[in-house]
């Protein structure tokens, strides 16, 4: 599991139709093979670790719903370890299984050096879209500004543009898009037949106390 708080810049060193080769610094940090590694996004298992590059095999899976694909050698690419017990949850739970791939449409200066950045989505993840909500671009958690059926908006601010590489991305680029898991487990539960989150259903599955009908507690 992720935040989609990205910790560094990584360079591709090496892209096969199966294979990746990354060079980073930051993210070697104690990592061994066998770990994962999100790469825009997308959670890889790590093959092997040098000093200064990491390697990863990509499944034909992930490059049917990502934009890892495309890099060529030189691309910049959003770089975050696994979570680690005990420290600060900056974003939002990412969980590294790209739902998509967008585009983006445009970049729009505002005011305080912000930028508000729209993108576009796939229609089957529209419905996951809620102002004010979270979702993952390559893998840097973003909150919903506003959307319509076709796209959505977030603010950039200074720190993100300069630290991912949605600061040097431009209109046309694709991006990997994940919904916010919660999103995703709520549709889930409403289409088993719960028609609503009612006091019942909340008590069932155990998110208030059962209250008891035998007298005083």
């Amino acid at each position: 599991m992720f935040t989609g708080i990205i910790e560094e810049i990584g360079t591709v060193k090496e892209a096969t139709s199966n294979h990746l080769v990354i060079r980073a610094k930051k993210v070697l940090d104690g990592i061994k093979v066998g770990e994962s590694i999100a790469v825009n996004g997308a959670c890889l298992t790590l093959t092997s670790v040098d000093i200064d590059t990491f390697s990863a095999d990509v499944m034909p899976e992930t490059l049917r719903h990502t934009n890892l694909g495309r890099f060529h050698y030189g691309d910049r690419v959003n770089l975050e370890r696994a979570i680690v017990a005990g420290e600060r949850f900056g974003g939002h739970l990412v969980l590294g299984h790209v739902d998509g791939t967008g585009k983006i449409v445009s970049y729009t200066p505002e005011r305080e050096k912000a930028v508000i950045a729209r993108f576009s989505i796939p229609s089957e993840l529209t419905r996951y879209i809620v102002d004010r909500g979270f979702i993952a671009v390559d893998g840097v958690s973003l909150t919903i500004i506003d959307y319509d059926d076709f796209s959505f908006s977030a603010s950039l601010v200074t720190y993100t543009r300069q630290h991912t590489t949605l600061g040097s991305k431009k209109p046309g680029d694709v991006i990997n898009l994940e919904v916010d898991i919660m999103a995703k487990h709520i549709e889930r539960l409403s289409q088993q037949g719960h028609r609503g989150f009612t006091s019942t259903f909340l008590k069932e599955y155990g998110f208030i106390e059962r209250v008891r009908t035998d007298g005083p507690r």
